[in-house]
């Protein structure tokens, strides 16, 4: 899974599995690009891809904003020539709450973090994945978007869903032009934000949902960046419109 020669860029990408996919991309020979708001978890991250030889760039960015994400591109675009690889990360969960307690602004600012983005970061790139004849876009779901989420509220679920909505009319959009559009569904995986969510809940209540994972286990930030690479590479040319699932066995199709 070779990625001499591409340029990617990966949002959300200060912690988690955005800097996992970060270093993973860095180390199959991509140029990658990291965003996020935090300029010095940035920073880290690129440092990390440097000391052991890779190609990293710094593009802090609000993927909320437009304009902000227009100019994220095309800083990209001016320092390496072309974009190849745009990984879809940035998102962030909510505590669990029934419908009724979600106030009309949470929802509408949970769905446009988790959906808009992916929308305005994939229409700042597509025309120059059209120009080029070659593109890979992969967003990150989740479970939540499958099924429902075990640590974040409806809204959450439903922007989710909605990226995998988007991802499939992508796909047949962008397609002729040589651009497949994937996405994956991560259950839950332990990044820093999430484990001391985790850590947070009662010992009964972690073995009853351990106990619905086959593996038995939540899944590291690295075992979905490796998914992440996959769909990003030309190893998956013919793979377009899917949503692969990363998730232990706990929810299958």
């Amino acid at each position: 899974m070779s990625l001499k020669d591409r340029v990617a860029l990966v949002t959300g990408a200060s912690r988690g599995i955005g800097a996992a996919t970060a270093e993973v991309l860095a180390r199959r020979g991509a140029q990658v690009a990291v965003s996020a708001r935090t300029v010095s978890d940035l920073d880290q991250v690129a440092g990390r891809i440097r000391k052991v030889g890779g190609q990293a760039l710094v593009v802090p960015c609000d993927v909320l904003e437009q304009a902000q994400v227009e100019a994220m591109v095309s800083t990209v675009v001016k320092e390496w020539g072309r974009l190849d690889i745009l990984i879809n990360n940035a998102g962030l969960g909510t505590p669990t709450m029934p419908v009724e307690t979600i106030p009309p602004e949470e929802w509408d600012q949970t769905v446009a973090l988790n959906l808009k983005t992916v929308f305005l970061c994939i229409r700042a790139v597509a025309p120059i994945m059209k120009r080029q004849g070659y593109g890979r876009i992969v967003n990150v779901s989740s479970f939540a978007g499958r099924n429902f989420s075990r640590i974040s509220g409806p809204h959450y679920s439903a922007a989710k869903a909605g990226i995998l909505g988007l991802t499939k009319h992508m796909a047949v959009e962008l397609g002729p032009f040589g651009i497949g559009v994937n996405s994956v569904a991560p259950s839950v995986v332990l990044t820093t934000r999430v484990k001391a969510k985790w850590e947070a809940r009662p010992e009964e209540e972690r073995q009853r949902m351990l106990a619905g994972i086959p593996l038995r286990r939540l899944a590291q930030p690295a075992e979905v960046a490796t998914v992440l690479a996959f769909l990003a590479s030309d190893d998956a040319s013919y793979v377009n419109g899917v949503c692969i699932d990363v998730n232990g066995g706990s929810y299958m199709v």
